[in-house]
């Protein structure tokens, strides 16, 4: 069984800055791309980031400058350090990992999410 587990969500008022982390838990032989979505109440789930597994990475137009997406292979783990925050940052973070592959199980490719974790941008 793969898990995506977010965390570093919180509150935090505009102009400050946040790290998300997603930790990926599993007998796990290889991750593919990972990324990052928002959804704001109301709103559809946005793709905000992704990095390949050799550290490629693309961003949103909204976050391009002031979001960092990183990940460590070693710990299964994805980061996403957020700076200059908006009051239309604020949504509920969700990590995802596809082309997850486990020890013992190689044929098969996970397609993994985590729950979110909730970033609100207020004063």
């Amino acid at each position: 069984q793969v898990q995506l587990v977010e965390s570093g969500g919180g509150l935090v008022q505009p102009g400050g800055s946040l790290r998300l982390s997603c930790a990926a838990s599993g007998n796990i032989s290889s991750i593919g791309t990972m990324r990052w979505y928002r959804q704001a109440p109301g709103s559809q789930r946005d793709l905000l980031a992704s990095i390949t597994s050799g550290g490629s990475t693309n961003y949103a137009d909204s976050v391009k400058g002031r979001f960092t997406i990183s990940r460590d292979n070693a710990k299964n783990t994805m980061y996403l350090r957020m700076n200059s925050l908006k009051p239309e940052d604020t949504a509920v973070y969700t990590c995802n990992a596809d082309r997850v592959v486990v020890v013992g199980d190689p044929l098969y490719e996970y397609d993994v999410w985590g729950q979110g974790t909730q970033v609100t941008v207020s004063s």
